[in-house]
């Protein structure tokens, strides 16, 4: 079965929110924990939902925590967000060649279009699931499904691109390829141990899987 549909994990994969992330964390926990968490403390939160994550922190406060986290997040944006290499250049390339595009993830939609606009990848993407669209987020099959059925697209035709063991096994899950990108920043060794079909170095390592020359 030929790959015709490409899609995306957002944070880590197709733009580099780690600071942002990391720095919306310690902000958030710095206010309610000073000095408790260090840097490398936050790195097992990249990928969960927020509420998942300070749930497992402050089940009473998870609510507020997500609020403080957000605001934080929203006002740094712009400043800590940036490009990975070959990102755009693939992106363009693939829909040029008539791939049909998707983003699948844990954001909420006003996060997600921020950094989508930002980095100008938004003309690119058919159809963007993100966290207010399902009722069960990543590794469950839902998000990557429901990409799939708006793009008019089968799990066989399909790559689920990740940096995190959540896009890996939710594409499993789904029935869909899966490729791992080694600029996770848990590292190329912690994304290749969840054994996704391909691992990419570069995103344009992509092309000549799918057979773009």
């Amino acid at each position: 079965m030929k790959i015709n549909t490409l899609l995306f994990d957002l944070d880590g994969t197709l733009i580099n929110t780690n600071e942002l992330i990391i720095e919306s964390f310690l902000h958030t926990l710095h206010s309610y924990y000073p000095d408790q968490y260090k840097r490398e403390d936050v790195l097992p939160f990249i990928g969960p939902t927020l509420y998942d994550t300070f749930n497992s922190i402050n089940p009473e406060k998870v609510e507020e925590m997500v609020k403080v986290y957000r605001k934080f997040n929203h006002e740094q944006h712009d400043v800590l967000v940036k490009e990975y290499e070959t990102v755009f250049e693939t992106v363009k390339t693939l829909k040029e060649k008539g791939f049909k595009l998707g983003i699948v993830t844990t954001k909420i939609r006003a996060t997600v279009n921020m950094g989508l606009t930002l980095t100008k990848l938004d003309q690119f993407f058919d159809v963007v699931v993100t966290l207010d669209d399902v009722e069960n987020a990543k590794p469950h099959p839902e998000p990557v499904l429901k990409a799939l059925e708006q793009l008019g697209s089968k799990p066989e035709e399909a790559i689920m691109v990740g940096d995190n063991h959540h896009d890996v096994e939710a594409g499993k899950n789904a029935g869909t390829k899966t490729a791992g990108v080694a600029w996770s920043i848990k590292g190329r060794d912690y994304i290749s141990s969840h054994n996704p079909d391909y691992l990419l170095e570069t995103m344009s390592d992509l092309l000549p899987i799918v057979g773009v020359e």
